[in-house]
């Protein structure tokens, strides 16, 4: 199913999870617990995401194959194309659309930091505006696109960052998974910005639970999410070194979050789970305790 058709009913806010790929045996372990059990919260879709420089391209079809045809929900592939030649983004695109997917999310993609011998192809695409150009006109996908409501962390200013983004939706794109922030307020000032500048397409609103302080920071300073003071007060008062207490500070934070985006009716929350499923169960079972997503759902 093309996940737009989900918002096209009125009344209808989707709950959504993000998976990436595992790089070792034992995160491997963990990603197959954490599909089971979130695959058990009937989502109305799952993404998986896609490597620096393709970097994971076996694995981010092995994990789109395992949720679409293993528990039957349906995907967005992740799509970075940063580094690679038209052939090989053809290559790709071939094989998700031989899968069925009929979801993409195209993003630039980072620059490879763990391939210090990487060289991206010379004609690969520098940015996404560039990427959506080049597909939209040769498949039949169901295009998405990243957005930053603090502004891309390389971005000139916010004005400009939109400015592209209006660029991308002008291209085809059909609906917007945002990048994560702390502060909702962020993400209204975002949402009048692009209403603003005529973006009227579906903004699904991205968020991040804590699952440590040290994930925390490091994720921040990648993305350039603001940690806000209350956070910082709200995690100082917990008894130093009590891993369980971070992970229930974050548990209740991500939950009044998403409570707070349902209320002002967002089309939908997406969940980077980091490949962990306690703390997301634990947030979608008190959302939908409180009658949030619960139209589709049978247990």
């Amino acid at each position: 199913m093309k996940i737009t058709e989900l918002w096209k009913k009125s009344d209808k806010q989707t709950i959504s999870f993000e998976l990436f790929p595992p790089r070792s045996e034992k995160a491997a372990e963990r990603l197959e617990k954490s599909i089971d059990v979130l695959a058990g919260l009937k989502p109305d879709f799952a993404s998986v995401t896609f490597g620096a420089g393709g970097s994971t391209r076996k694995g981010s079809f092995q994990l789109l194959e395992k949720i679409k045809v293993g528990k039957k929900l349906d995907v967005i592939g992740y799509f970075a194309g940063y580094g690679l030649g038209p052939e090989d983004i053809t290559g790709v695109l071939n094989s998700y659309q031989e899968l069925g997917i009929e979801n993409i999310l195209v993003v630039r993609g980072d620059i490879p930091q763990d391939d210090e011998g990487f060289t991206p192809h010379p004609h690969s695409f520098k940015h996404a505006s560039s990427l959506m150009e080049y597909i939209r006109p040769k498949y039949n996908f169901c295009l998405g696109v990243a957005a930053y409501p603090e502004g891309h962390i390389e971005a000139e200013s916010k004005e400009k960052d939109l400015e592209y983004l209006k660029l991308k939706v002008d291209q085809g794109a059909e609906y917007i998974i945002t990048n994560y922030t702390y502060d909702n307020r962020f993400f209204y000032e975002f949402l009048d910005r692009c209403h603003a500048l005529g973006i009227n397409i579906p903004i699904v609103a991205g968020v991040m639970p804590i699952y440590s302080e040290k994930m925390m920071d490091s994720l921040a300073r990648l993305c350039g999410a603001t940690i806000t003071a209350d956070i910082r007060q709200g995690l100082g008062n917990l008894p130093e070194g009590d891993k369980e207490a971070v992970l229930n500070f974050g548990i209740e934070f991500a939950y009044r979050q998403c409570k707070d985006l349902l209320k002002s009716g967002v089309p939908g929350v997406h969940i980077y789970t980091m490949d962990r499923y306690k703390t997301v169960a634990a947030i979608v079972t008190r959302l939908r305790d409180e009658g949030f997503f619960n139209s589709d759902f049978q247990q």
